[in-house]
């Protein structure tokens, strides 16, 4: 038989303190644990891998009243594979929206590490904006409100030359 094994091994593993463990019992989170005579909670492997998929959902941005719709699909079987597959399609989904808002700001980010890098060659310039260098020439990016101010300007200077 497998080992079981205790809240404090649990807690250790998943790196949570015992009382979330609790509480995800709590709230729903996990099925019955097993229990010593003296009432002490044991966990099996399968209750370890469980709450190392909760903590994944969890580090991904899944609120807790998903992760606990989800348990609860998970605790009805089999039947629920298709709702279960279809909540994770959309958390997937979600992530990846997430990470390539992620990757955008990391990319203007080190475009700005690379800005910083030649400054002591380009020191007229003094814009701390978190935009990309190839965005520069394009207004685009530039938000309508500003897009309009600039507009304006341009006109005023275009008009005096």
């Amino acid at each position: 038989m497998s080992k079981s094994l205790t809240i404090g091994q649990v807690a250790a593993a998943i790196d949570v303190s015992a009382h979330t463990l609790r509480y995800y019992e709590q709230e729903g989170l996990l099925r019955a644990v097993g229990r010593t005579t003296a009432g002490h909670r044991l966990y099996s492997p399968a209750d370890l891998d469980w709450l190392q998929f909760v903590m994944r959902l969890k580090a991904t941005g899944m609120p807790i009243a998903s992760i606990k719709a989800f348990s609860e699909l998970r605790a009805q079987g089999d039947s629920t594979y298709g709702s279960r597959r279809e909540m994770l399609t959309e958390h997937r989904d979600t992530v990846l929206v997430r990470i390539a808002e992620l990757q955008a700001n990391l990319a203007a980010i080190v475009d700005k590490i690379a800005s910083y890098e030649t400054a002591p060659r380009n020191a007229t310039r003094h814009d701390d904006s978190f935009r990309p260098h190839q965005q520069e020439e394009d207004p685009s990016w530039i938000p309508e409100s500003r897009q309009r101010t600039r507009t304006k300007t341009d006109t005023r200077k275009a008009g005096k030359s």
